[in-house]
């Protein structure tokens, strides 16, 4: 997920009506190491953006008839787009070298949650969802495993999401279809952590799960607790027969 650097340059009336131009400026990246940085300068006219540079297309580009004129003046002036195309080293790598330097440096380490719930459209019966919380930067990698392979169908997630105070949240859901015995995993791969962590999902411990699966554990706990019980009893009988027997002695 993009991050990006805003400067506001500008903000004057045109008419008494209150229609606003104003030129926005941008610095764009998507990794820590800023190599994919790029310099963004946008006019907007109430509202609509008009003209941009950008300083991977390095010209301006027009997006309303107005836009295209002044972008076509602008391109055709070689001093003006001289100073345009070293923006990018003189603004964005400038100030957020020395503003972001710190922050670009840290990471925070996700948390996970494991819970199921009933997919409302789909040809299987069950679905988890791994949730992973609080971490940064924002690039994640997050799989499933079952019985220790990647699952690669039936799984869907959710673009990494800002949550406002530089830490990211994101969703993966698996549906699939329970069987005996197996082990289910959530994987998730960060840079702040040396190794991947690797959540196993216990069916026991949410409270989440779908009332027909709690119904088969509970009938499946109450069958093995009342068969422990007639095993205990039937022995219990048998050693009580057992001792009461007289022996007769035999030639």
């Amino acid at each position: 997920m993009a991050s990006s650097f805003l400067c506001l340059l500008f903000i004057s009336l045109s008419t008494a009506d209150g229609f606003k131009m104003y030129v926005l400026s941008r610095c764009d990246f998507n990794s820590t190491e800023l190599k994919d940085m790029k310099y963004i300068r946008s006019y907007y006219y109430n509202k609509i953006e008009v003209t941009r540079f950008d300083s991977d297309v390095r010209k301006f580009v027009g997006y309303t008839e107005y836009g295209v004129k002044k972008a076509e003046t602008w391109n055709n002036d070689q001093a003006h787009m001289a100073a345009f195309r070293v923006e990018k080293e003189r603004y964005c790598y400038t100030n957020i070298g020395i503003w972001y330097r710190n922050i670009l440096s840290k990471s925070a380490k996700p948390y996970v949650k494991l819970h199921s719930t009933t997919p409302d459209y789909s040809h299987h019966p069950a679905m988890l969802v791994c949730s992973v919380y609080d971490f940064f930067p924002s690039k994640i990698k997050v799989s499933w495993l079952r019985d220790g392979q990647e699952v690669t169908s039936d799984v869907t997630s959710t673009e990494e999401m800002a949550d406002g105070d530089w830490y990211y949240q994101t969703h993966s859901h698996l549906e699939y279809t329970p069987r005996s015995g197996e082990k289910i995993s959530c994987k998730v791969e960060h840079a702040s952590l040396e190794k991947p962590l690797i959540t196993d999902w216990d069916p026991s411990s949410d409270s989440s799960m779908p009332e027909s699966e709690r119904n088969k554990l509970a009938i499946g706990a109450s069958g093995l607790i009342l068969g422990l019980i007639l095993s205990l009893a039937g022995f219990i009988y048998y050693r009580r027969k057992a001792q009461g027997r007289i022996l007769v002695p035999t030639n």
